[in-house]
């Protein structure tokens, strides 16, 4: 019978590990290459996905866009209307507002005037009021007789 000697004990057990150490790489090569297949179908379906998303997204700010340039020309609008109708107020009230005013005078006269000659009697001083800032005060308050 031979004998085994301790240098070819050391040769098996180094053959042995070596055996393990390469399953072992061979087992975590395999899984990792399923990973990375996993990987690279997970990031292919968000791409197939993520792309239509982004159009849709694009569209929906280019729409968005339109919407905020029609509103702006709409305010824009409405600005030009307010300021022709404040311009035109104005123009309205300068022309309008002078001559009317003088009109309303003219008429209170004519009428102060004419019941004046009917009635020749003018209203005692004191029944006269004066209206401040939405109070009525009699001239003759605070006088005697």
């Amino acid at each position: 019978m031979h004998t085994v000697s301790g240098g070819e004990v050391a040769g098996i057990l180094v053959a042995v590990f070596w055996a393990i150490l390469v399953s072992f790489l061979a087992v975590a090569l395999a899984r990792l290459a399923q990973t990375l297949k996993a990987t690279t179908k997970l990031v292919a379906d968000v791409t197939d996905q993520a792309v239509p998303l982004l159009a849709e997204a694009s569209t929906a700010v280019r729409s968005a866009q339109t919407q905020i340039e029609r509103v702006d020309a709409i305010a824009s609008d409405v600005q030009e209307v307010t300021s022709n109708a404040s311009a035109l107020s104005t123009t309205v009230a300068s022309t309008f507002g002078g001559p009317l005013v003088k009109v309303a005078a003219f008429g209170y006269g004519v009428r102060r005037a004419i019941s004046g000659r009917k009635d020749d009697d003018v209203p005692p001083k004191s029944s006269r009021r004066t209206v401040i800032v939405g109070r009525t005060v009699s001239r003759g308050r605070g006088k005697k007789g």
